[in-house]
């Protein structure tokens, strides 16, 4: 018998033996029934009088405004949705939502109480992320609602809408990214913000390889995989997930007109972990767990994330810090000292009129210490020698009035929940002027005694306890002030004297690189003589203009069975950087032959049934497709400016040109998404596997069709010239590096 089995066995005999009408037995029930237990647990009550006392001590919260404040921390947090993907296809989205969704709420009430029907966010751009206070247990109540909660289920494990909280939405407008920007997300999952990112660079859909792209980084293994799944969704050839400790990220190398440079990056995401009290809305374990102690512990990590992105940040670049604390020590604290250190390098941006209609407060310029206990400090000074292993004097405001007033932390956002119904959150927007004090100072003599200057690029040790070595020689020398010439020419020679292969990035060679234990496989980018490509290239009638050298494959023996495409752009970071690093509509515009224009009813006789004879297909479908071989197709709508109220949006999918039948290759929440798009709503009822039942604006369609034609096309798709299928679509480019 298991300990849980014996514990509840003792207690149902602690029961049986009590007398009827004690307080432990009828009443007391009845008074843990009152205070909130249900299933077994008790409410966690919202009170903590340490957080409401260090918070008041700190005047974060204006003057008569604290009990709207508490107020709001002890509400729920409102639903908030943003719709994703690029320009065309969020404006259908929108207007979906906005015509179809919203518009059966109003005026709608369950149990009495009316709805409140979705309000646009009025600080995000072109009304593309919203807020509702519908909880999920009005979602599931009303059948009124249930179509709408079924459509927002749908669409989110579909990736067009993403459920994000406000506040999480700000980082990624603040930074500002453009198509053209080399951008470095350090600690990015679960990627909300990463995929926000990629948008930015895609904001031109007429542009398949934007010349920037995105580096998605997280500590976390399993992380990363959760990242790309995120990525996968937008189908970019311009992410890149990678697998560090952010406050040791390597620098990376790029090949530049023949000679190799460190890659700065024109736009820095510093999203940290943090305590996260600002989070209480959502989490109400933060209630009973809040301390000050957490925030001490984590605001030395913190600022060696922070200076580290400062380092990687090309100058005139943006860096923007962020986290979801309300906490000074790891807000305007790290901020301070990161400025303080950079010695005029970085400068605070003022970003109040970036986003109107946004409500924040200013940055602190004074705050103190307090430990977990409730003792304050008001500076470094006044600190017991006991306590310095737990507080530091980067935890403290400058002393020098000027050195304050110069760093203008006034120009940081504190968010508070009461503002605008939101989470907490604190943003700082930085701008880098010149480089770090650090990398302008001479290199040191061969031979002259390199100590560590700073802690901040100490490497972790890994689970196995093996010290996971710095990515190579150049990083260990980082920190003893070697210049970035330096850094260029003895990258070089490490390489030259590897072995490695042209083309191949594959796990670097040496033992000690093994990091945290993870094998990944390697990218090796298929050669221009390769055979492989020839007969795709034939097949699909290329543009000659197809960047061939951007494909990879993830072996370098056996069959080749997938293809991935990148930007050049990534295609050069990933050349350069193997021994630093662990972990359709992007091929539509190059490809000449086998594409075949549909109908809107076309579209929908395609996501609807399984395997549709051609015959079924219009007449001018039908003639198109009549004449090609057996194989893969892509199949095309546009459409018609002067049929405003059918689908707006171009799609583009890959097909499958059967013996007698044409097929789709859409993963199914894609299709009720297109159909949904299309104005076909699809039912909650259960659907069988292959079938989307529709309401009574359409026929429900049948079982699957030509089944014998299904299985024919698997074996013809096995033996054709394409059978190599090329994983931009389905992978976007998104890969995670040793």
């Amino acid at each position: 018998m298991g300990r849980r089995a014996r514990c509840r066995r003792l207690q149902q005999q602690q029961q049986q033996r009590r007398p009827e009408g004690t307080e432990d037995g009828a009443e007391g029930a009845g008074k843990r029934h009152d205070a909130g237990w249900e299933g077994g647990y008790p409410e966690i009550v919202k009170e903590n009088k340490l957080f409401e006392h260090y918070y008041q001590e700190l005047k974060i919260v204006p003057e008569g405004e604290w009990d709207q404040f508490m107020e709001a921390l002890r509400e729920p947090l409102p639903a908030t949705l943003r719709i994703t993907g690029y320009k065309s296809h969020a404006k259908e989205i929108l207007h979906c939502l906005k015509n179809k969704y919203f518009k059966e709420l109003e005026d709608l009430e369950v149990d009495g109480q009316k709805v409140e029907v979705p309000q646009p966010l009025s600080w995000y751009p072109e009304e593309l992320a919203w807020h509702t206070n519908l909880s999920r247990k009005i979602l599931r109540k009303s059948p009124q609602l249930e179509k709408f909660h079924q459509f927002l289920v749908s669409e989110t494990e579909s990736g067009n809408i993403s459920r994000q909280e406000a506040v999480s939405m700000i980082p990624p407008l603040l930074l500002n990214a453009h198509p053209h920007h080399k951008i470095l997300d350090m600690c990015a999952a679960p990627g909300s913000k990463t995929t926000q990112l990629i948008e930015m660079l895609h904001a031109d859909m007429n542009v398949p390889f934007p010349e920037g792209f995105v580096i998605a980084n997280d500590v976390d293994n399993k992380r990363c995989y959760l990242l790309v799944h995120q990525a996968k969704r937008l189908s970019s050839p311009c992410i890149m997930v990678v697998n560090h400790d952010a406050s040791s990220i390597p620098r990376l190398m790029i090949d530049v007109n023949g000679k190799k440079e460190v890659l700065f990056y024109d736009r820095i995401l510093c999203d940290v972990p943090c305590s996260g009290d600002g989070t209480m809305r959502k989490n109400i374990d933060v209630w009973k767990k809040w301390t000050t102690l957490n925030s001490l512990q984590l605001h030395g990590l913190q600022l060696r994330i922070a200076t580290r992105g400062a380092e990687q940040l090309v100058e005139g670049g943006r860096m923007v810090y962020s986290t979801c604390s309300l906490n000074p020590i790891e807000d305007e604290a790290v901020i301070a000292s990161l400025l303080e250190k950079s010695e005029g390098a970085l400068e605070l941006a003022d970003v109040s009129s970036e986003l109107p209609g946004l409500k924040w407060m200013p940055g602190l310029t004074q705050w103190k210490v307090m430990t977990k206990d409730g003792q304050w400090f008001a500076e470094w000074d006044e600190v017991p020698h006991s306590r310095h292993t737990q507080i530091r004097p980067t935890m403290f405001p400058p002393k020098d009035p000027e050195k304050l007033q110069a760093m203008h932390l006034e120009r940081c956002l504190r968010i508070l929940p009461h503002h605008q119904n939101t989470g907490g959150f604190f943003v700082a927007v930085l701008v880098k002027k010149s480089s770090m004090p650090w990398n302008k100072r001479p290199p040191k003599l061969q031979g002259e005694s390199a100590k560590p200057r700073d802690p901040v690029q100490s490497s972790p040790a890994g689970p196995t306890g093996e010290k996971a070595v710095g990515p190579s020689e150049l990083e260990r020398k980082l920190d003893t002030g070697i210049g970035d010439a330096e850094i260029v020419q003895r990258t070089e020679d490490l390489e030259n004297n590897g072995n490695k292969k042209d083309g191949v990035c594959g796990p670097p060679p040496s033992k000690k690189m093994k990091l945290f234990g993870f094998k990944e496989d390697p990218f090796v980018f298929i050669p221009e003589d390769d055979p492989l490509f020839p007969p795709i290239q034939k097949f699909y009638a290329l543009d000659p203009s197809f960047p061939r050298m951007n494909l990879l494959t993830r072996t370098t023996e056996g069959k080749k069975r997938q293809l991935y495409m990148v930007s050049k752009e990534l295609r050069n970071v990933l050349l350069n950087n193997s021994e630093r690093m662990k972990g359709i509509y992007t091929l539509y515009p190059f490809i000449n032959s086998r594409i075949i224009t549909v109908s809107l009813e076309d579209v929908k006789i395609l996501l609807t049934q399984e395997n549709p004879f051609l015959r079924k297909l219009s007449s001018e479908t039908y003639i198109q497709a009549k004449d090609l071989a057996k194989g893969s197709v892509v199949l095309k709508y546009e459409p018609d400016p002067t049929k405003p109220d059918t689908l707006q949006c171009p799609i583009v999918l890959c097909g499958w040109r059967g013996k007698a039948s044409m097929r789709t290759f859409v993963p199914k929440n894609e299709r009720l998404h297109y159909l949904r798009m299309m104005g076909l709503e699809v039912l909650a009822e259960k659907r069988k596997e292959g079938t989307a039942l529709m309401d009574e604006s359409a026929a429900t369609s049948g079982p699957l069709e030509d089944d014998k034609v299904s299985a024919d096309q698997r074996a013809e798709q096995a033996a054709s010239p394409d059978a190599t299928s090329t994983g931009s679509d389905s992978a976007g480019g998104a890969t995670v590096p040793r």
